[in-house]
């Protein structure tokens, strides 16, 4: 039987560096990790302690990195475009939200699972697009 393919979402690694809180799920966890260059990003971009550079920079030495292709680029245009039309949420949501539609599009890419702990965004995006999602 093939391995699950997980690739973890920014909340769940703030979850945990903040407050310790998926120990146990980690610790148990069966699959092959990867990491999203979307995700290595924006925990980069709120990165202000030596510790939490230096996890960004174990994770991707570490775990193998997926990236958006282009045509992830251009769907996930499309897929916020039809969330805008239908939610008509402000500009600064859909910013926020372009990140999480990478990930899922990369995931569904390489036909991995999200994990995440931001439920209402990735079951937002799982209504315009399928893809493998489990929250924590």
């Amino acid at each position: 039987m093939a391995s699950k393919i997980i690739l973890f979402d920014t909340s769940v690694f703030i979850d945990h560096l903040r407050a310790n809180k998926f120990e146990e799920r980690l610790e148990n966890l069966h699959g092959l990790i990867r990491n999203s260059s979307v995700v290595l990003s924006e925990l980069l971009r709120g990165a202000t302690k030596k510790e939490e550079r230096e996890f960004v920079s174990y994770i991707s030495i570490n775990y193998p990195v997926f990236t958006p292709t282009e045509k992830n680029w251009i769907e996930s245009g499309e897929i916020l475009s039809s969330i805008n039309k239908d939610k008509g949420f402000s500009p600064a949501k859909l910013r926020d939200l372009h990140f999480d539609v990478l990930i899922a599009l990369t995931a569904r890419n390489n036909g991995a699972t999200v994990i995440t702990s931001n439920r209402a965004d990735f079951e937002l995006i799982q209504s315009y697009k399928d893809f493998n999602l489990e929250i924590w």
